[in-house]
């Protein structure tokens, strides 16, 4: 399949960005977002993003879409966490709305990951059908266990349904950052390349077809229901908070009990 890029439309990122739409192929469009310095998910990308997507999914035929980046160092940096510890409302109205559409989107989708992606950015990336990365630049990984940062449901699942436990694990619990082709062998990602790679990817897989009998959204949200349910209503919920918040309280409880118990069985001997 050859393609020549054409312009369709553009999206504005707040004021200093914008997500570009161009036509690759027949019914193959690529989507890349600029958003300097290094792509954060903030409430106006992810609303950019949402709105670029409705756009083709509204206005063009059904075909294939890749997203990448205009920054060639970051596919993205993750979410911006002041952004986001700021406006309590950005995960549920504008990340996982985003993600959700993803998810569940009627056209396959593929990641193009061009440079980093690091913790949410992997995590949008794998919102997606495919994945395919750079393998000259780049790292993936989820470093909240570095940060500190626990991790929410959706944010979770995505990678106990799409990757092996051992990957989950290396991923979660040791932060690991991963090169194109360990992401590749860790099932991942799902090729290595750039957008040459990508084009004869869709072409090989038949991609652009897959949308004809009108499905493909329907399939995906059936084949991921646990993480579009927790999209749906993530943990942000005051009473599920709190009936978390007062287990973790007894088991507290409990193990201070069993360490006060040893204490005093020792104190007798």
């Amino acid at each position: 399949m050859g393609y020549k890029s054409g312009r369709l439309f553009e999206v504005p990122i707040g004021t200093n960005g914008k997500v570009v739409v161009t036509r690759l192929a027949e019914r193959v469009y690529m989507l890349m977002w600029n958003s300097a310095p290094d792509n954060r998910l903030t409430t106006s990308f992810c609303n950019a993003v949402h709105t670029a997507l409705d756009i083709l999914a509204l206005k063009y035929p059904h075909g294939v879409v890749i997203t990448t980046s205009g920054i060639s160092k970051f596919y993205s940096n993750g979410l911006d966490l002041e952004h986001a510890n700021a406006n309590p409302n950005f995960t549920k109205d504008s990340l996982f709305a985003l993600w959700k559409k993803l998810l569940t989107y009627p056209m396959p989708t593929i990641a193009l990951i061009n440079g980093h992606g690091f913790a949410g950015a992997l995590m949008t990336a794998m919102m997606h059908d495919y994945r395919i990365m750079n393998p000259h630049r780049g790292y993936i990984c989820l470093n909240e266990v570095e940060l500190g940062v626990p991790l929410k449901a959706p944010m979770s699942s995505i990678f106990r349904q799409k990757t092996s436990p051992q990957t989950y694990r290396t991923l979660v619990l040791e932060g690991k950052r991963f090169k194109a082709l360990e992401a590749l062998e860790a099932g991942i990602i799902d090729g290595v390349g750039g957008l040459d790679e990508v084009v004869a990817f869709v072409d090989e897989l038949r991609l652009v077809e897959k949308t004809d009998k009108g499905v493909y959204g329907l399939l995906k949200r059936e084949m991921w229901r646990e993480t579009v349910g927790l999209l749906d209503n993530g943990d942000e919920e005051p009473e599920v908070k709190e009936k978390v918040r007062k287990q973790d309280e007894e088991l507290k409880r409990k193990a201070e009990q069993r360490v006060k118990d040893w204490e005093t069985a020792k104190a007798k001997l």
